[in-house]
């Protein structure tokens, strides 16, 4: 369990803050409510651009890194469809220097011409590399496009394509960060053996100051229900045909969205999971299998995923992919691997807890999701998951008319 305190400043700042007495470190990490499911179909990519902007210094603090090295500290960052969070570690007694450059960087980001030209590029570079001339590399993005028709989870967080931020004006990328980079859209949270009231009080001077203002936040389009089976069929230059199948489910605080999770847990957690036992060691009809949940805020996909061997085909693969989740449908699952499944992640949960980075992250990310309650409630959730309610999960979910299936072939 993971003890906290949290208030709202005036400003609309979350702070939620924890006192870990066994560690000589401080965890600051602030999330900003901010990631690609807020741009627009038009310019995407934004929010992993000021993932990379947000380190290239404000008018009072050239070289971000430069006083985060001098405290002793380590930093980054990471963006997502739903959020982004940056985070510093550095000596307890050195915590206001991560709370100075941080609450620094939400209202002085130097977003000059030079420093938007050289990052974008990078990205640019970055998109290039990553998913375009990579093997595989623009799997997921058709996935996504396949699968969301309205919801912009339909593209990644790279973006839809490079052009978008190639033409995008400075004066586009600075009203993203007025909208965006702002208290009420942010939650600091903090892990520290501190007094919970003293990094309140830390909180309170380094950001109660800072004005809110940007703007309205649009409302996010939420996809309707698909009524029939979608199909994409494409060739590429790679070694092996893939085979992926995307199911809509619920969202992050609904109950499907915690049997989704223990059922790709049933079916691919780990080497001596049912996809591996049974489809690439028994029947050898694929390399590689894996399921899993794109835990995403709102409604997300529950997507399997299979490398065919060459001398599997298509059909049979797919089949074969279809026939575990019908096996899950009709019940097949023993009690031993219902407890196998829980006992895996309560400990990878109580193992989280250790590490006073992590407390931070989650802090921020369960406030985020809009209960911070869940927090220290999900073991009891999980755990208390039947068979049965797993079955009506797997009914409802692996419908084909809820499906999306992308064949990703090798060229002959």
């Amino acid at each position: 369990m993971i003890k906290y305190k949290e208030k709202t400043l005036s400003n609309g700042l979350r702070v939620l803050v924890n006192r870990d007495r066994a560690s000589k470190l401080a965890a600051v990490n602030i999330l900003y409510k901010v990631g690609a499911r807020n741009e627009e179909p038009s310019k995407t990519g934004f929010a992993h651009l000021f993932e990379h902007l947000m380190f290239r210094g404000t008018h009072q603090v050239p070289e971000f890194d430069i006083p985060v090295q001098m405290a002793c500290g380590e930093n980054n960052a990471f963006t997502n469809n739903d959020y982004t969070s940056f985070y510093i570690t550095l000596p307890k007694e050195n915590i206001r220097t991560a709370l100075w450059l941080e609450s620094d960087r939400m209202v002085n980001l130097n977003i000059s011409e030079e420093a938007y030209q050289t990052e974008k590029q990078v990205v640019i570079e970055e998109f290039k590399q990553r998913y375009l001339n990579q093997p595989y590399g623009d799997e997921l993005l058709l996935l996504r496009e396949l699968a969301y028709k309205i919801h912009p989870y339909r593209w990644a967080t790279i973006g839809i394509s490079p052009e978008h931020i190639e033409r995008a004006t400075l004066d586009d990328v600075r009203s993203f960060y007025k909208l965006h980079y702002r208290p009420s859209r942010a939650i600091l949270s903090i892990s520290a053996d501190i007094d919970e009231d003293e990094m309140i009080a830390l909180a309170e001077e380094y950001f109660g100051g800072i004005e809110d203002c940007g703007g309205v936040i649009g409302e996010i389009a939420q996809e309707p229900v698909q009524c029939e089976p979608r199909r994409l069929e494409v060739e590429r230059d790679v070694p092996a045909t893939d085979i992926n199948i995307a199911f809509h489910m619920g969202d992050r605080l609904s109950h499907d969205f915690f049997l989704g999770d223990l059922c790709s847990d049933l079916l691919a957690g780990g080497e001596s999971s049912r996809l591996v036992n049974r489809l690439v060691k028994e029947r050898g009809l694929f390399s590689s299998v894996n399921s899993y949940i794109t835990g995403s805020i709102d409604a997300g996909l529950f997507i399997i995923k299979g490398r065919l061997m060459p001398d599997t085909s298509e059909a049979e693969a797919e089949a074969a992919l279809l026939g575990e989740l019908q096996d899950i449908a009709e019940g097949n699952i023993s009690d031993y691997e219902m407890e196998k499944v829980k006992n895996k992640f309560e400990a990878n949960m109580l193992m989280g807890e250790i590490n006073i980075m992590n407390k931070a992250l989650n802090l921020g990310f369960y406030d985020m999701t809009g209960d911070i309650t869940l927090l220290n409630r999900e073991a009891e959730v999980y755990r208390s998951l039947t068979r049965d309610q797993v079955m009506d999960f797997a009914t409802r979910c692996f419908d084909k008319r809820n499906s999306s299936t992308l064949i990703y072939r090798a060229k002959r």
